[in-house]
């Protein structure tokens, strides 16, 4: 079981991460839409090599989290440092090249295309070609073209996805376009991925699989990993540090044991209890 400290911040991370700087920090971070608070308070740090879960009851807010975190919604008050580095003022293309990729809870593939390309859509943060070179087809172009393809192969065959390549997206199983779009993410070689319901639709086969895939990408790529997820069983047996949402704001944070035990958490999940 990961060793958990703490930090100044009251957050916890990982002990192998405690020497260094978070790679995700935000500071009561909040949203506000037509002056109704949407989110409001949001304190979290996420270690460099994590396995994080933000979890909570539908319409907690943790989506709004995530978009925030990727600069999709622009935050009211409150800070996002990425890497050591504010993220205010960002586009989500300027967010994205800082390090962070993100999933979907309604899968977002180009359906049309083939499986290696869409993989390669993800490689645009390291691709450099002029549009002269490509529409020439110089050297340098196919240089890089042979590359692409390599490397997006290489994602592909890491999610067991290599024999798909040259199929349409779209006519893949749910569970492959499940894991194409994290392929894709992958690709775009971030410091930390938020997943978004990435268990959604999956048979448990499927699911364990896909825990086994999220520490594979954490051990060899060596990022951080937030996942947002419904599936209590997955979270409680991935995830070493978890923060619970309920109406925008954050009720606990801690360990899953802390979590599982934790009143205010079973509260919001169960109810109140009615007093006799």
């Amino acid at each position: 079981m990961t060793k958990m400290v703490p930090l100044p911040s009251k957050s916890i991370v990982p002990e192998r991460d405690a020497e260094h700087e978070p790679i995700l920090e935000t500071h009561r971070l909040g949203i506000d839409f037509g002056g109704l608070t949407a989110v409001d308070e949001v304190t979290l740090a996420i270690g460099r090599t994590e396995i994080s879960g933000l979890i909570g009851p539908n319409g907690a807010g943790k989506t709004t989290v995530f978009n925030m975190l990727t600069n999709v919604y622009k935050p009211t008050r409150g800070d996002i440092m990425l890497d050591g580095k504010p993220t205010q003022g960002k586009s989500v293309a300027q967010v994205s090249r800082m390090g962070i990729a993100r999933t979907f809870q309604n899968i977002r593939l180009f359906d049309q295309m083939s499986v290696l390309d869409n993989v390669k859509v993800g490689l645009h943060n390291d691709i450099h070609q002029s549009l002269l070179a490509s529409v020439t087809h110089a050297f340098g172009f196919r240089k890089s073209e042979k590359e692409a393809n390599e490397r997006a192969l290489e994602f592909l065959s890491f999610f067991n996805l290599d024999k798909f390549a040259y199929q349409k997206a779209g006519s893949l199983p749910y569970g492959e376009q499940r894991r194409l779009e994290i392929a894709r993410a992958l690709a775009t070689e971030p410091k930390i991925i938020l997943l978004d319901e990435p268990a959604a639709g999956m048979n448990p086969s499927e699911t364990a699989e896909l825990m086994e895939n999220i520490r594979k990408i954490r051990d060899k790529y060596r990022i951080a990993v937030l996942l947002i997820e419904h599936d209590m069983s997955l979270v409680m047996n991935l995830c070493e540090g978890i923060c619970v949402l309920d109406h925008g704001k954050v009720i606990a944070k801690g360990t899953p044991d802390e979590i599982k035990s934790n009143p205010k958490v079973i509260e919001a999940y169960l109810g109140k209890k009615k007093e006799k």
